[in-house]
């Protein structure tokens, strides 16, 4: 068996090779307690070498932004916490465009079995969830394909956005401030993001807590007011209060005791109950 160490030294070199060091696989891989994973990550954390992550860890500047698949893995149960959240106010006929990331890609599974819905993605992972679902119309934002977030972006996608317009956006976000909005590692993405907010008449932000008031990267899309920062039930308090105070909505959605909603209740009187569990309805449609 390795020495501790040796150890955190082999977690390193993963870390950078592969851009996210899971506990749990690491936990495995070297057969020791995922506690001593979590010391072993905490030390490379205050060494400066490591980014501590939900369920793990990344490596500093070599591999700044995660993959999908990473990402898929990171605040599971918080991001589909976020997507039952944001699937609740979406009513049939509606039009609506999903951005691409993880949290809304957990969105559009909530959608499978919806009806009367048209659905306008740049998304491959969107594009596949809602891939045979006969209620819901897709249409694709075309463009430069990026491996990483496995979506399009670019002119093309940007000219398409142009002759669009939607009810509601759901956008993501590598990280999200009141001051600046949404952070990401790549222009491109960030000029998309502005554009899809622009065509929406309500526009959502889905991020976890563990995004909000982070600046990994130097890229960023400003959010006219007014927008809603959906996240779950755990961020700082006073990091909520800095939205607020900047106009910005805050959703928080409960983690727990939240069950998927069933596609034989995706009717337009359930929907709209299931909302007012939420809050989000004070009145009921069709009743």
């Amino acid at each position: 068996m390795l020495s501790a160490n040796a150890r955190r030294e082999e977690i390193y070199h993963l870390a950078v090779t592969t851009g996210l060091a899971s506990v749990e696989e690491l936990s495995a891989r070297f057969e020791v307690t995922a506690s001593t994973i979590r010391r072993d990550l905490a030390l490379l954390n205050g060494q400066g070498r490591l980014a501590r992550t939900y369920g793990g860890a990344m490596a500093l500047g070599a591999h700044p932004e995660a993959s999908l698949r990473q990402r898929n893995r990171e605040a599971f149960e918080q991001k589909h916490a976020i997507a039952r959240w944001a699937a609740s106010v979406i009513r049939p006929g509606e039009n609506i465009l999903l951005d691409a990331g993880s949290t809304v890609g957990a969105l559009a599974h909530e959608l499978r079995g919806f009806e009367k819905l048209s659905v306008t993605t740049p998304g491959i992972n969107t594009m596949q969830e809602l891939a045979d679902s006969e209620g819901i119309e897709v249409d694709c934002l075309g463009g430069r394909l990026r491996s990483l977030s496995q979506s399009f972006v670019g002119p093309l996608a940007e000219a398409a956005l142009e002759r669009m317009s939607f009810d509601r956006v759901f956008l993501g976000a590598d990280a999200v401030t009141a001051e600046d909005s949404i952070c990401e590692a790549d222009h491109d993405q960030t000029r998309l993001k502005e554009l899809m907010a622009r065509r929406g008449r309500e526009v959502y932000v889905l991020a976890d807590s563990s995004k909000l008031g982070l600046r990994p990267f130097h890229a960023w899309a400003r959010l006219a007011l007014p927008w809603t920062l959906v996240t779950d039930d755990g961020p700082d308090p006073a990091q909520v209060q800095k939205f607020r105070d900047a106009g910005v909505g805050v959703e928080e959605a409960a983690v727990a005791g939240v069950e998927p909603l069933p596609a034989s209740m995706c009717t337009a009187k359930a929907l709209c109950e299931r909302a007012r569990s939420y809050g989000n309805l004070t009145t009921a449609y069709g009743s």
